[in-house]
């Protein structure tokens, strides 16, 4: 069966603005498990240095 052009360009534009999105929130979930890593490191680092300075008091 043969598709009019409006249905072709409207089903392409759909599959484009589904793949945009789709990046668009892989770029945001890897963005935003970078930010989550550093902000894990921050905290364990300040934890570190607490117990080391408790330590020796």
């Amino acid at each position: 069966m043969r598709r009019s052009r409006n249905e072709v360009a409207r089903w392409r534009m759909m599959r484009q603005v589904q793949r945009r999105r789709a990046r668009w929130l892989e770029g945001q979930s890897r963005r935003y498990g970078r930010m989550h890593s550093f902000r894990h490191q921050v905290s364990q680092q300040q934890r570190r240095s607490i117990l080391f300075i408790s330590q020796y008091m």
